[in-house]
């Protein structure tokens, strides 16, 4: 059954509003929980044609979770489903649709969270060189693409974040840039000479070559002169890691997490790392900034009394 009876539709508008309301949810979200909740109802109607919203129970919840393990989703996506689920029947139980809330007790696997690659810091280092070495010409294009990985790399900061930089949101005298993030949290990144650089350089040589009458105050900019977007912006990585030989594939998310990772191996604490890269939780900051194994035997060695 693909269409809804009129009223669980309307149910679904109302739902619709609510998500956008209050919390700073993004617009994917909203979707994804939308569809999510649209995917519950008709495993609902499957149940009989004139099925109420009040039948909404926890056994109907499980059954629909099964019925997406079965059709092959991911972990990821299951846990992302309950959460929608979740969000849909405590809106129903505090609108007074249902009397008690079923998905209190709806329990999903965890997702897995796979670690990105993370590049040494010689390869990192020669990804840098590489694409100084690229713009070293002028050539606009070239000095843009440097920006982009200098700033990702030495800020941590999302592509997302990279993508709606200023010029104004960037402070060369204190080589900081002001990021907004995600739930419209703004927070500032610090970056060294060599990003401090390349900026220069995109600024003075690069972006006035792509400059059009909507660019407005974008930093980076894409070749029809609009503000750069995402996609472009990862095709950039991929492009200039690709360039290192014996680099492993990698996009913005990877140099982030390269970031961070080098961050924690240099001595900083994670507390200032949670604080730079803009993360909510702790837990979340740990699992970017993960040390290897060998580096933790190596350092246990060299300091501990009973190694």
């Amino acid at each position: 059954m693909d269409e809804l009876p009129e009223d669980l539709e309307a149910l679904l508008v109302e739902f619709g509003r609510h998500l956008r309301l209050g919390r700073d949810r993004s617009a994917h979200t909203v979707r994804a929980y939308l569809g999510d909740a649209r995917s519950l109802l008709r495993h609902l109607c499957q149940r009989s044609a004139d099925s109420a919203i009040g039948e909404l129970d926890l056994p109907l919840l499980r059954s629909w979770l099964a019925q997406q393990v079965a059709a092959g989703a991911a972990r990821s996506t299951t846990a992302r489903r309950a959460a929608s689920a979740r969000t849909f029947t405590a809106w129903l139980t505090r609108t007074g649709r249902l009397s008690i809330d079923p998905g209190v007790r709806l329990r999903s696997p965890k997702a897995h969270r796979v670690l990105p690659a993370v590049l040494a810091r010689a390869q990192a280092s020669d990804i840098m060189a590489a694409a100084e070495s690229g713009a070293a010409q002028r050539d606009p294009m070239a000095l843009r693409d440097r920006v982009i990985v200098e700033l990702l790399y030495a800020t941590g900061i999302r592509v997302s974040e990279l993508c709606g930089l200023d010029i104004d949101d960037v402070d060369r005298e204190r080589r900081v840039v002001r990021v907004l993030g995600k739930g419209n949290k703004e927070r500032s990144a610090p970056f060294g000479p060599p990003a401090d650089a390349a900026i220069g350089h995109w600024l003075s040589y690069g972006r006035p070559a792509f400059v059009t009458a909507r660019s407005g105050r974008a930093l980076l900019l894409g070749r029809r002169g609009g503000r750069l977007d995402q996609r472009q912006a990862r095709t950039v990585v991929h492009d200039v890691v690709a360039a290192v030989p014996g680099t492993p594939d990698m996009g913005p998310h990877g140099l982030r997490h390269t970031a961070a990772t080098h961050l924690v191996e240099g001595g900083a604490d994670l507390r200032v790392v949670q604080e730079l890269l803009g993360h909510a939780s702790m837990a979340t900051t740990q699992l970017y900034t993960h040390v290897s194994v060998d580096r933790l035997k190596n350092v246990h060695d060299r300091t501990h009394p009973r190694a």
